[in-house]
């Protein structure tokens, strides 16, 4: 499958390349974007890794991330997309598009999340009908909760991945 690039008002969503990789390392390594997400920032060979998962996700489900940037500047916003990551989570959401969405700091709090997940929901939407996509979120994350039930996710469960508190949300 040939991966889409979606535009937004501000964002040009394009499968992810290695020229994002120096980006996407950036953003990885931020203590600020990492809080609520594993914890710990990541190294460059970790973001390497991320950055090839995420572009293989498109030829073997025909759906993965992408990286976000500002259509006129052409800054790295940051990432999001869909996958299906196998996590072992109980209840299991094995086989169910898992989104997810990480920015770069400085994007943090000017509506670039929201409208890139707009986006890419509505592409779901055009892919999947009304079938389920759910979101894992740190519950200390109060932004990304937030965010989450604006877009329509409603919380099905408190679990645990990873030995951590998780909300597990879903939408459909």
């Amino acid at each position: 499958m040939i991966p889409p690039t979606l535009t937004t008002a501000r964002l040009t969503l394009s499968p992810p390349q290695a020229s994002d990789f120096e980006d996407s390392a950036a953003m990885w390594s931020d203590p600020m974007v990492t809080r609520h997400i594993g914890g710990r920032t990541s190294t460059p060979e970790e973001s390497w890794q991320r950055l090839l998962r995420a572009r293989g996700l498109w030829a073997v489900l025909g759906y993965g991330y992408w990286a976000a940037r500002e259509t006129a500047s052409g800054r790295y916003v940051g990432e999001l997309g869909f996958a299906d990551f196998r996590r072992g989570l109980q209840p299991s959401i094995d086989g169910v598009p898992e989104m997810g969405w990480a920015l770069a700091s400085w994007a943090h709090g000017k509506g670039f999340a929201s409208e890139a997940i707009a986006g890419a929901l509505s592409w779901a939407r055009e892919q999947w009908g009304d079938a389920p996509v759910v979101c894992i979120i740190d519950p200390d994350n109060a932004p990304s909760l937030k965010l989450a039930w604006k877009m329509g996710f409603l919380e099905v469960v408190r679990t645990t991945y990873r030995d951590a508190p998780t909300v597990l949300l879903q939408r459909g």
